[in-house]
């Protein structure tokens, strides 16, 4: 196993882990900046207000897109554990 290939899984690791966690992160983000603005100009401090919201959100993503998600993971274990015997070598 050669430095470059070690980098590579690296990256391709970091790259799933963007795509699995980045759907539901983007939802909580955008939910989170509308939320803010809304209780920056009513002046709306409660909490719970912020997080409920969110949490909605990234349920409803999830159930959303949980199959392609889960599609992708399997995919990717698929392929690290069909280049085992290549690592052994």
């Amino acid at each position: 196993m050669t430095q470059t290939y070690v980098i590579n899984l690296a990256r391709d690791a970091l790259f799933m882990v963007l795509i699995l966690a980045g759907p539901a992160m983007g939802v909580a983000l955008l939910i989170g900046l509308v939320i803010s603005i809304l209780q920056a100009t009513t002046q709306i401090q409660d909490q719970m207000l912020n997080m409920v919201p969110k949490i909605v959100g990234v349920f409803l993503v999830i159930i959303v897109l949980g199959s392609w998600l889960l599609n992708s993971a399997i995919t990717y274990t698929t392929n690290l554990y069909t280049q085992i015997p290549n690592l052994v070598r």
